[in-house]
Parts: structure tokens; C-alpha cells; sequence
């Protein structure tokens, strides 16, 4: 257990050298990781689409453990794992993982405000659809938004497709449902993407997945326009919806008002879903 300010790690750990690593952020209800069984089984996904060694899941539970009771008032948490100890290049070598437990307060804001990116995710990456610690681009592209007044940056792949947020997955209300764009746009499959979609099916909420090519980034001309609406879901973003599109105040939709007391409410209900 180490303070914010105290060193850890080694100078050389290839997480730090060129990015290689995985991670996971979870919201903390009442000391307890929320979802931390999905956020476990994806951070092995994203291991495995990384080619790193198998992960010891038993190390990363016995740390998230650990540092929620050292820290009660917790209100996110984070999982990272690197590849440990390695050369200054993209070579690996072998030897131990480093596992990264740490714990910071949180704020959970009900409405969102979001700038379109003027750059592109790429659906065709090799770490497409990975939770990897290489998030130089959204460093980058979050700044963007930020300079514009928002706090989320919105991207399209190379296709023209709306793909997702430096940190979130979008859900666009149209046509009376809420539509997500499918994971072969090149977005991470979000835990709480997941799981609105799986609660709004069971609510009756009319909540899905896209068809391919139903949703082009230019619907966000619609969303600003004031014909459509829009929200992002994400770790302690939770579910929520948009009221400011690159300068232009949105209303929230009523779909999107249901859609986040439907989550907020199940995930105080159902602690490890």
C-alpha cells in the first residue's frame, strides 16, 4: 500500500516504457467494486487480444480487497496490469506482471456535454475493441473537447461511422428507441453498455444494438439539430444523457431520463451483476 506520491514501479516496466497493459474502472458503491466479476472477465479479454500472459486473477481480487478497505469512501476504482519489467522497445520479455490497484473519491454528474472529434477511431487496429493502457489518443482528443467546453469527445471510425467516446460508448435516441452502435464499428464492449442493454430488454425498455450502417456519425447532426437525442454510458459516467453538443444545448430525452433511473436504481440493487 502506497500513497499517490510514492514511488512503485520500475522505471523500465513496459507498461510505463510503450503502453503495454490492460486495465479496468469500476465504480465503488458502499466500499464495493460494482460489476467487478464482468470488469474481471473482460480484463482477461483484453489480455489475451494483447498477448500477454495469463492473468492471476487471485493477485488482482486480493488487491481490489485490500486497497477498498483502506479506502471506505472510495468511489472509483482502477485495475491496471502491465506486462512488467521489460526492454525500452516493443519487445517483451518474460517475467512477472504488474498488478495496480488504486482507489480515488468520485462524482457522478447527471448530464453530459460532448464535442465531436476531428479525428478518426480506427475499427481495423490491432487493439480494436481493447481496454489497454495506450490512451494517448484520448488523452489527445479529450483535450480537444475540453478546450471547447466539453467533457467527453466523441469519435467516428474510418468508415463514417459513430463509434464511441475517449472513455464511454453513445446511445442515440431516434425514432422512439435507443440505439447503440454494434461492436463491429471498432468500440469497446462497455460494462454498462452491456448491462442497459441486457436491463432495458428486461424493463421493456426499447433499448438495442445497430444494425450495421444504421448509425453514421452524421446523426449527430440530428441530435443537434434537436431531432434526436443523445447519452453516454460508462464506469462511473454511469448512464448519461447529453444536454450540450459542441456548443448547442440539448434537451434530455425521455428514453434516455428512463434508461439512467433504470440503471441507477438496478445497480444499487445488484452489486456484481
Amino acid at each position: 500500500m502506497v500513497a499517490p506520491d510514492e514511488a512503485a514501479l520500475s522505471a523500465v516496466d513496459h507498461g510505463i516504457t510503450v503502453g503495454d497493459g490492460v486495465f479496468e474502472t469500476c465504480a465503488v458503491l458502499g466500499g464495493h467494486a460494482f460489476a467487478l466479476t464482468r470488469h474481471l472477465a473482460r480484463l482477461e479479454r483484453s489480455a489475451a487480444g494483447m498477448g500477454m500472459a495469463d492473468l492471476d486473477l487471485h493477485k488482482v481480487r486480493g488487491g481490489v480487497d485490500a486497497v477498498l478497505a483502506a479506502a471506505p469512501d472510495a468511489g472509483r476504482l482502477r485495475i491496471t496490469v502491465t506486462d512488467g519489467v521489460g526492454p525500452l522497445g516493443s519487445g517483451r520479455s518474460a517475467g512477472p506482471q504488474t498488478v495496480i490497484v488504486a482507489a480515488t473519491p468520485a462524482v457522478v454528474v447527471p448530464t453530459g456535454r460532448a464535442a465531436r472529434s476531428p479525428w478518426t477511431r480506427n475499427e481495423n487496429s490491432a487493439v480494436a475493441g481493447l481496454k489497454t493502457t495506450s490512451y494517448a489518443e484520448n488523452v489527445v482528443a479529450l483535450a480537444d473537447a475540453t478546450a471547447k467546453g466539453g467533457d467527453e469527445s466523441v469519435f467516428a471510425n474510418t468508415r463514417g461511422e459513430l463509434c464511441e467516446g475517449t472513455g464511454s460508448n453513445v446511445f442515440i435516441e431516434i425514432g422512439g428507441e435507443l440505439v447503440t452502435p454494434p461492436l463491429s464499428v471498432g468500440c469497446l464492449a462497455g460494462i454498462t453498455r452491456e448491462l442497459l442493454l441486457e436491463w432495458g430488454a428486461e424493463a421493456g425498455l426499447p433499448v438495442r444494438e445497430a444494425k450495421d450502417g444504421e448509425l453514421p456519425f452524421s446523426v449527430l447532426d440530428q441530435v443537434a439539430a434537436g431531432e434526436a437525442r443523445m447519452l453516454l454510458t460508462g464506469s462511473v459516467r454511469n448512464v448519461q444523457p447529453t444536454a450540450w453538443l459542441d456548443g448547442v444545448d440539448l434537451k434530455v430525452g425521455e428514453l434516455s431520463s428512463a434508461a439512467r433511473d433504470l440503471f441507477e436504481r438496478n445497480m444499487r440493487e445488484r452489486i456484481d451483476p
